[in-house]
C-alpha cells in the first residue's frame, strides 16, 4: 500500500508510521494531509483535528444524531472518528479529487453511507446546493498548498454555511497562516461578522506569531465551548493548546476587515 499514487490534483504519497503497522500518513503534493490508524478509529494524530472534535464533543453527547458536512476529505480521519464516536451520526465528506476519494475508500475501509458518504465536488458548489437546516456541523479543512482557497474564506461563503446549519449548528474551520497572522485575523473578522458566538483554539507559540501553523476557529449562533473541563483538557494535550472565548476572539480580529467575494485573500 505504501508508495506514490497519481491523483486528479497531483500526487498522493502513502507512508507507513514507524513502529505501527496500522498507522499511515497521507501526503498530497508533498504536504502532510492526514494520518489514520486502521486499528484505532478514536486516534487522531494531528492536534488540530483533536481541537476540532473537542468543540463538537463539548456541545453534544455521543448519543446525539449529529449531521456533519466535512469540506475537504484527505483520509477522512475526522469523519471516521465521528462515525465511531457518534454511532448515529451522518457524515458527508466533500472531496474535489475523485481519484483520491477512490483510493481512500480502498486503502482505509471507511464506514459506508449513510454513516460516512464521500461526495466528489468543489466545496462551495456543494455547500450552495444543500438544503437549509440540513447540518449540525460544517467543518472546513480545505487547502491548496499551505492556504485555503479564497472563495471559501468570504462572508458570502459563510452565508451559505449558515443557511445549511441548524439553529444551534457550529461552523469549524482550520486556518493555516504564517507568523504575521494577518490572514488569521481577517478570517477571524469574517467569522465574527457572521456569528453571534465565536471561539478559537491554537497552541501558544502560534498565537504569539512564532511559527507557521494551524488555528482552529469556530462560529455559532449558540454559545460555544461552555464545558468547564475543555480548557484544562486542551492544556493537558501532547501539544498544549489555548482556548480563546468570544471576547478574546473579537479582540484578535479587531481593526481587520472581513474577506468578501470582491476582495479575496492574497497569499
Amino acid at each position: 500500500m505504501a508508495g506514490e499514487y497519481r491523483i486528479d490534483t497531483g500526487l498522493a504519497e502513502l507512508e507507513p508510521e514507524p513502529g505501527n503497522p496500522d498507522g499511515w500518513l497521507l501526503k498530497i503534493n508533498g504536504m502532510q494531509s492526514s494520518h489514520i490508524d486502521l486499528a484505532n478509529a478514536s486516534r487522531l494524530e494531528f492536534e488540530y483535528m483533536q481541537w476540532l472534535v473537542s468543540l463538537i464533543e463539548d456541545r453534544w453527547p455521543t448519543s446525539h444524531r449529529v449531521r456533519v458536512l466535512h469540506l475537504g476529505g484527505g483520509a477522512c480521519s475526522v469523519a471516521r472518528y465521528l462515525s465511531n464516536k457518534y454511532p448515529d451520526s451522518r457524515n458527508t465528506v466533500v472531496e474535489i479529487d475523485g481519484q483520491l476519494a477512490e483510493y481512500v475508500r480502498d486503502w482505509f475501509g471507511l464506514p459506508r453511507a449513510p454513516l460516512l458518504k464521500i461526495r466528489v465536488g468543489e466545496a462551495r458548489e456543494v455547500t450552495t446546493a444543500l438544503s437549509p437546516d440540513s447540518r449540525d456541523v460544517v467543518i472546513r479543512d480545505v487547502f491548496s498548498g499551505r492556504f485555503t482557497p479564497g472563495a471559501l474564506c468570504t462572508q458570502e461563503f459563510i452565508a451559505q454555511v449558515k443557511r445549511v446549519l441548524s439553529p444551534e449548528g457550529i461552523y469549524l474551520l482550520n486556518c493555516g497562516d504564517a507568523p504575521a497572522l494577518s490572514n488569521a485575523r481577517r478570517e477571524a473578522a469574517t467569522l465574527a461578522a457572521s456569528f453571534a458566538h465565536t471561539a478559537l483554539i491554537a497552541d501558544p507559540p502560534m498565537l504569539k506569531g512564532r511559527r507557521f501553523g494551524n488555528i482552529v476557529m469556530a462560529g455559532s449562533d449558540a454559545p460555544l465551548a461552555t464545558g468547564a473541563g475543555l480548557p484544562r483538557a486542551l492544556l493537558a494535550g501532547a501539544m498544549p493548546a489555548t482556548l480563546w472565548d468570544d471576547a478574546q476572539f473579537r479582540a484578535f480580529a479587531r481593526s481587520h476587515q472581513p474577506f468578501s467575494d470582491a476582495q479575496l485573500p492574497s497569499y
